[in-house]
C-alpha cells in the first residue's frame, strides 16, 4: 500500500517529527490542527471562531494535497481549552461539515503547546473508489 506523508511547512512538524496528514490507500488521518500562520505564529487569539475556521483551512489544504475533499471527511475532533465556548467552533464546524455531516467529539483540555490556541482540529477522510 502506498504511503503519502503530506506537511503543511508548519516549523512544529519538523522539530517533532510528523505529518500534517497520512494517507494510506484510500484513508487519509489528519493530525491535531492548530490556528498557525505558516511561521508557527498563532492567529486570532481568543477568537475560537476564526481559530477554528483557520484549522479547517488548513485541513482542508492537506485534503486537497492528498486528492480529497471535506465531502470524504468521515469523522472530526475538536479540542478546546473552554468547553463552554464549543458553540463558535460547533457554528464553523457546520459552516464546513452542515451537508456532509461526519462524527464529531469535543475534548477538554487544560492546555496547548502555545497558549494562544484555544482550539485544534483533527480529522479522518477515506476516498471512496470510483
Amino acid at each position: 500500500m502506498k504511503r503519502q506523508n503530506i506537511s503543511s511547512g508548519r516549523p512544529w512538524e519538523a522539530q517533532a517529527g510528523f505529518s500534517r496528514a497520512v494517507r494510506l490507500g484510500n484513508i487519509i488521518d489528519l493530525s491535531m490542527t492548530s490556528p498557525a500562520a505558516p511561521d508557527g505564529t498563532i492567529l486570532y487569539p481568543g477568537d475560537v471562531y476564526r481559530q477554528t475556521r483557520l484549522c479547517l483551512e488548513i485541513i482542508g489544504q492537506s485534503l486537497s494535497q492528498a486528492g480529497a475533499s471535506f465531502s470524504d471527511v468521515f469523522r472530526t475532533r475538536m479540542y478546546l481549552t473552554d468547553m463552554s465556548r464549543w458553540p463558535d467552533a460547533g457554528r464553523a464546524h457546520a459552516e464546513v461539515f452542515g451537508e456532509i455531516l461526519p462524527t464529531t467529539g469535543w475534548v477538554g483540555l487544560a492546555g496547548f503547546f502555545d497558549p494562544d490556541i484555544d482550539v485544534e482540529v483533527d480529522a479522518m477522510a477515506f476516498i471512496a473508489d470510483d
